[in-house]
């Protein structure tokens, strides 16, 4: 089984592109901290990066809502790529083909609103990311 699960930030804004059919193609790359060992330098933790690739509706969702900075939750396949680099040498690259992609910055973090275009704007308090539902709008 090949299923890999990351949370991380964008390094970068994410690149929408179509094939040749005409199919969406999203690409991101994800830092994701590698957890109890500090860098050395700075304190900064050591990273791995991952090329994250999103397919058709979740690849315009992705290119609509994330941002360079945004955390993510992805759960997807990993391969790995090769590659000659400008350089000469053989380099190597870890590509996840996502199957979810989940967005993890709260809403009101960041410069644009998250909900998606065309819904209604009603009026929310503002209680951590939490809507008040009135218990006659409930189907049980």
């Amino acid at each position: 089984m090949n299923k890999i699960f990351l949370i991380g930030n964008l390094t970068r804004d994410p690149e929408l592109r179509s094939t040749q059919t005409g199919v969406p193609v999203c690409s991101f790359t994800v830092a994701v901290n590698r957890r109890g060992r500090q860098g050395a330098e700075a304190g900064q933790p050591d990273a791995d990066f991952f090329r994250v690739t999103t397919w058709r509706q979740q690849a315009e969702n992705c290119n609509r809502y994330l941002a360079k900075g945004r955390k993510v939750g992805i759960v997807g396949t990993l391969t790995l790529q090769s590659y000659v680099g400008n350089d000469g040498q053989q380099r190597y690259s870890l590509e996840v083909n996502a199957d979810e992609v989940e967005f993890l910055t709260p809403r009101g973090e960041g410069n644009f609103d998250s909900r998606p275009a065309g819904a209604a704007s009603e009026p929310q308090e503002n209680n951590n990311g939490f809507v008040r539902v009135d218990d006659d709008d409930l189907p049980f």
